[in-house]
């Protein structure tokens, strides 16, 4: 049976509209999700280990009887690494060394050694950098396990100077997955305890007697887990909050047929509610693309999740030209953006908002999930607009540094109090006068 997917053509009156309902994404449980997620946290920091304790064995059908006994040793997490098969452990290995250089090349660009300048008059002003003392990261369990996800939290942590990276993990059923846990290994995670859901949340946020507080939480995790970052955000950081994943893929119609319909199954397999569009101004090889995607579905494992997605989300776009089709990306703004063309840099010239950008034929977005070196942490529906993928950046803090200088005094004194008595606050006035000569 073939995909029903929608195909919307830019030239059509009502364009717009069709693709703001392609675009649309509301989660229909959020009020009786953030209820529950509400209720967990009041519990946990009501009390402690003894509701992460409860919920835990309830949620994952266990029966520990300390969270203590959760906690996965260092010892535990080297025989992990020390386990797998020659092959996949030089796998991990390479992709946590590639993760890891680039983020210490991220590191030295982006103004992570702080600054200080003179002023003519002696002032000295300037930014100090430090990292975050301790950091949660969350690592999803259960029907999916990620061990990327661990690389890309905690190395980038690492990278910052974080001194203590805690992971959380969920093991329904008491399974644990060896390759995240040698991905901690590899990652240099300090701690590690087998829990998960809004529960693990809020101990991480509030502290427990044998969970202790964190000073931000990252790591993707389901609705529950978004839910409660949302609302312990304050006490204390996150990165952001996930939406499904998205693919969207700019194509000129010179890239094999077959490697873009696998590109959007790769973001269409992750769950039903993964988006992938494809934008082209060839609708020859829009039809091409559609052909494929019907030939090649049966043969994934993960059919049905894909024709469910592609079905519900998913889009065929027949646009102008690719000067349009940049156009629509930037308004998409899409988590991963693929530019399959010949000299690619000239479109990716005309993008503004986008999560990560593949650019080429042979980028495939799955080697920006596992091993090409920038975070697979990215802002999804829609929020490319406005933020920025995890990086090293996010697990540091900026203070500013301000020292005048007596001279200094004199001039920034008169204008503070100026300002000062205008907002009609004398005691800040009189603090800068006191400084006058």
């Amino acid at each position: 049976m073939s995909i029903q997917i929608r195909k919307l053509d830019s030239t059509h009156p009502d364009f717009r509209q069709q693709l703001a309902s392609v675009l649309a994404f509301e989660a229909s449980e959020d009020e009786v999700i953030d209820r529950a997620a509400a209720q967990i946290l009041a519990d946990v920091k009501a009390r402690g280990d003894a509701a992460v304790l409860e919920c835990t064995n309830r949620f994952d059908r266990l029966d520990a009887g300390s969270i203590a006994s959760l906690e996965i040793g260092r010892h535990e997490l080297q025989a992990a690494l020390n386990g797998l098969p020659p092959a996949r452990r030089n796998a991990l290995q390479a992709a946590a060394d590639r993760v890891r250089a680039y983020h210490e090349r991220q590191k030295q660009e982006c103004g992570s050694d702080g600054f200080t300048f003179t002023e003519a008059d002696g002032t000295v002003l300037g930014q100090k950098v430090t990292p975050l003392d301790r950091v949660g990261i969350y690592v999803p369990g259960g029907k999916a396990a990620y061990p990327s996800s661990v690389l890309m939290n905690a190395i980038p942590a690492k990278v910052a100077g974080v001194q203590e990276v805690i992971m959380v993990v969920p093991t329904p059923g008491a399974v644990k997955n060896e390759l995240v846990l040698a991905a901690a290994a590899i990652a240099g995670v300090d701690r590690v305890f087998t829990i998960g859901g809004a529960q693990a949340v809020g101990a991480l946020a509030y502290g427990t007697a044998t969970i202790p507080q964190v000073d931000k939480i990252v790591g993707p995790g389901n609705a529950y887990v978004a839910a409660a970052k949302r609302r312990v955000f304050g006490v204390v950081g996150i990165d952001m909050i996930a939406g499904p994943s998205e693919i969207l893929v700019i194509c000129d119609g010179s890239t094999d047929p077959d490697w873009v319909a696998m590109d959007l199954f790769s973001q269409a397999e992750h769950d039903e509610l993964a988006q992938s569009i494809l934008l082209c101004p060839d609708a020859l090889y829009i039809a091409k693309v559609e052909a494929s995607i019907n030939r090649q579905l049966d043969g994934m494992p993960r059919k049905d999740v894909i024709r469910t997605s592609l079905t519900n989300r998913g889009a065929l776009v027949k646009v102008r030209d690719m000067v349009e089709a940049c156009d629509i990306a930037n308004l998409i703004a899409a988590e991963h953006l693929e530019i399959s063309a010949d000299n690619p840099q000239q479109w990716a010239n005309r993008i503004r908002h986008a999560g990560a950008m593949f650019l080429g034929r042979f980028s495939s977005e799955s080697l920006g999930d596992y091993c090409a070196g920038p975070n697979h942490v990215l802002p999804t529906s829609r929020t490319a607009r406005f933020s920025s993928p995890l990086g090293v950046y996010d697990f540091q803090k900026r203070s500013s540094i301000i020292q005048v200088s007596e001279a200094g005094a004199q001039t920034l004194g008169k204008i503070a109090a100026e300002l000062a008595y205008g907002e009609g606050l004398q005691a800040h006035a009189k603090s800068a006068e006191y400084r006058l000569k």
